[in-house]
């Protein structure tokens, strides 16, 4: 019997609720992706090149044209101007972007810290890499870093340090101020730092993004990794890039090539001409993402769930202890699927240890109207 490498890792938790979703005929707020299409501008674009023949290899960095609009995004929204050739790299989507940027530095016996809850790809790819994952709970409720246990978690075998803002599930944001005392707190000490920054365009209440590109001590140390799929409604496209230094990029590309080697060619062609002629669209997202959180949570209001909106991603924590606390979250996800019709996500899987009496579910409101109009509805019943 083969000897896993991932001895417990299993289907993920994604797969299963849209699994139980699609056998029961249930809404799926569960997986993050919604229920509409991308522009039609954008799927123009790309028919227009594959019919043009452009079906071959695209350069492994990427397409010149479309890590130059990258380049120009960055510039326009962060301030930084980066060298397309050697600080942007396009990659079959974010979590292959990650994949590669931990196994570029990542050695047997390092150590990399992140936050709980956090996205599930981050351990695995650390433990394939032999590294060792520091779990450091975020605080509760406002899922904040808790700054000393940052400080006292810090060792001479830290060699990576994993953020994620806006943050999935919670949809918590780091500021300037924290990326600021982050500086301080790694300064002097040979380390690099991950930044997961796919859904940076949807914040909202008027908040602005604070990136890492934008930070000029941060980003001397790091990789910043973002996603066309969640920008521009087409997740199942599976593109991304990943922003680092001169340096860092080289050491990442080392990988990239083997992983992949390069992205979707047409897919990347009608990316570079959709930024190109519709450079607002990431403006309007966080207007267009937070009208349907605002709609969602105005319906959720006469339920029994308790919530306080989201500030960034397209998913809603809601804490369901007034209807079901004898339920842990993955038997309250379950029964959600199953008696009432509505798929979510269990928060306790983005843990390696999850609080006591966690009671929270994630729903995603990435979807159309009528869609969030009958969820609610059918939460707001129960």
């Amino acid at each position: 019997m083969i000897a896993s490498k991932l001895p417990l890792v299993g289907t993920t938790i994604f797969t299963r609720m849209s699994q139980l979703a699609a056998e029961t005929g249930a809404l799926n707020l569960s997986q993050g992706f919604p229920d509409f299409d991308g522009p039609q501008a954008l799927r123009d674009a790309v028919s227009r090149h594959l019919q043009a023949g452009h079906n071959q290899y695209a350069p492994m960095t990427g397409l010149p044209a479309l890590r130059e609009q990258i380049a120009a995004k960055i510039a326009r929204c962060y301030g930084r101007k980066v060298d397309l050739d050697h600080e942007i790299t396009v990659t079959p989507g974010a979590t292959q972007a990650i994949f590669c940027a931990i196994h570029a530095l990542i050695r047997p016996g390092d150590e990399v810290i992140i936050f709980d809850p956090c996205y599930d790809s981050y351990a695995p790819a650390v433990a394939l890499a032999g590294g060792h994952c520091v779990h450091l709970p975020l605080t509760q409720p406002d899922f904040a870093i808790d700054w000393q246990r940052l400080q006292d978690a810090l060792s001479p075998r830290t060699r990576l340090i994993v953020l994620n803002s806006p943050h999935n599930p919670s949809g918590a944001l780091l500021g300037v101020e924290q990326l600021d005392r982050l500086a301080e707190s790694i300064r002097g000490r040979d380390l690099y730092l991950l930044s997961d920054e796919v859904y940076e365009h949807l914040v909202f209440d008027g908040a602005r993004h604070a990136s890492v590109l934008a930070h000029e001590e941060l980003y001397r140390r790091a990789f910043v990794v973002s996603s066309f799929g969640k920008t521009y409604h087409v997740t199942g496209w599976k593109t991304g890039y990943v922003v680092a230094p001169p340096a860092l990029t080289a050491e990442l590309r080392k990988v990239h090539q083997y992983v992949s080697f390069c992205g979707v060619t047409p897919l990347q062609h009608g990316l570079a001409d959709y930024m190109a002629a519709q450079p607002q669209h990431v403006d309007e997202l966080p207007g267009f993402y937070q009208a349907k959180r605002d709609l969602f949570c105005e319906l959720l209001a006469p339920s029994r769930f308790r919530f306080t909106p989201t500030a960034g991603t397209y998913f809603q924590l809601v804490d369901y202890s007034a209807i079901r606390p004898d339920l842990d979250d993955v038997a309250m996800a379950e029964w959600l699927t199953r008696q009432h019709g509505v798929a979510s996500i269990p928060i306790s899987v983005f843990y390696q240890q999850p609080p006591e009496g966690l009671r929270l579910v994630r729903l995603c409101f990435a979807k159309r109207e009528d869609t969030l109009r009958q969820a609610a509805a059918t939460l707001s019943a129960i």
